[in-house]
């Protein structure tokens, strides 16, 4: 039998069958090494594609036999893991997905932009749309930069919907987005996904944490990423990935000297600096990073981001440790994610 995986952890997980009716089924590895798996810590993620074999003394058990090769997977390096095995270093949040919704808020935990940067990145990288929803609309942000930092997002563009789960303002918007979908949701803790969950799926049993006042952050509330079905007026499925709260995001499978090719308004520009691509874009006379910050057409938290994240990615993993694929925005500036 087929099916997709719902939830799990370890060597043991939730699978939903193909068709309807039947119903889910706890499915164990036991001893299985699944192929196309292995630079990957955890072997499956909610909307892996899997053939199980049930149990014939108890329908709802069985055994995972084998995993579809994967669509898409949204990733992230995992720094412990690469103390441990460098060959195992990324973490699978989801896969299969049509869209990734980032999650901010405008305060209460602090709005981060840069945050954003970084699921963005991994959201090119892995080839799949993206949509920020910016969630607690109904709290008035503290940081004044927010709207002009939304406003660039859209100008690079990246949609952005604002909503609040408190109040439903927007729900009906990002509920139209959710549609005939398979979406995951990712973000800090403490930006609201759990409540966006809770207002989509009124009679799940779903946890909501309030924020840390003395540090402005939340706790993980949800601690397992689980898919779930939401009710929609199309005649297709939609689903809804629901990820526990992220406080550090390091893209996977980008080497350091790549990363330009996965920042929408920077790729155009690649290997035009007067020393080419061996430009730092820090110093160097000619170098059209630089003067497009100037000029205004890179946001200079934007290109703070590039230089942080591809610092970090020289850290952790030197050059050459990337997958190279070929860059989504090197030929034009797209502007439409589906």
């Amino acid at each position: 039998m087929r099916g997709t995986v719902m939830r799990g952890s370890w060597n043991i997980f939730t699978v939903r069958p193909d068709g309807t009716g039947r119903g889910q089924v706890e499915c164990r590895l036991k001893g299985k090494v699944l192929k196309g798996v292995e630079r990957y810590y955890n072997p499956l993620a909610p909307g892996d594609r899997v053939v199980f074999e049930p149990d014939p003394k108890d329908p709802e058990r069985g055994v995972i036999l084998d995993m579809e090769p994967r669509r898409n997977a949204l990733t992230r390096l995992n720094q412990k893991a690469l103390g441990v095995r460098r060959s195992a270093s990324a973490q699978v949040i989801a896969a299969n997905v049509d869209r990734i919704l980032c999650v901010t808020a405008p305060s209460s935990p602090p709005f981060r932009p840069r945050f954003l940067d970084r699921l963005l990145i991994q959201g090119e990288i892995a080839g799949i749309p993206q949509l920020i929803v910016c969630n607690k609309r109904d709290i008035q942000p503290e940081d004044p930069d927010v709207e002009e930092r939304l406003s660039d997002f859209r100008r690079i563009g990246y949609p952005v919907i604002s909503v609040s789960a408190r109040t439903g303002a927007g729900m009906d918007e990002l509920r139209r987005a959710l549609e005939n979908r398979f979406s995951v949701l990712v973000g800090q803790s403490g930006v609201g996904k759990s409540s966006l969950v809770k207002y989509l799926l009124p009679d799940q049993d779903v946890r909501i944490g309030a924020v840390n006042a003395k540090y402005d952050r939340g706790a993980h509330t949800t601690t397992l990423a689980s898919a779930l079905e939401v009710e929609t007026q199309g005649a297709g499925r939609t689903f809804i990935i629901d990820t526990p709260g992220i406080r550090r995001f390091v893209p996977d499978g980008a080497a350091p000297a790549d990363l330009i090719g996965y920042m929408r308004e920077f790729a155009p520009l690649a290997g035009k600096c007067a020393y080419g691509v061996s430009c730092s874009h820090k110093t160097e006379a000619g170098c059209k990073i630089m003067e497009a910050v100037a000029a205004g057409a890179i946001h200079p938290d934007r290109y703070e981001s590039f230089l942080r994240i591809r610092e970090e990615l020289d850290r952790l993993r030197p050059a050459g440790g990337g997958r190279h694929k070929s860059f989504p925005h090197s030929a034009s500036k797209r502007t439409e994610t589906d």
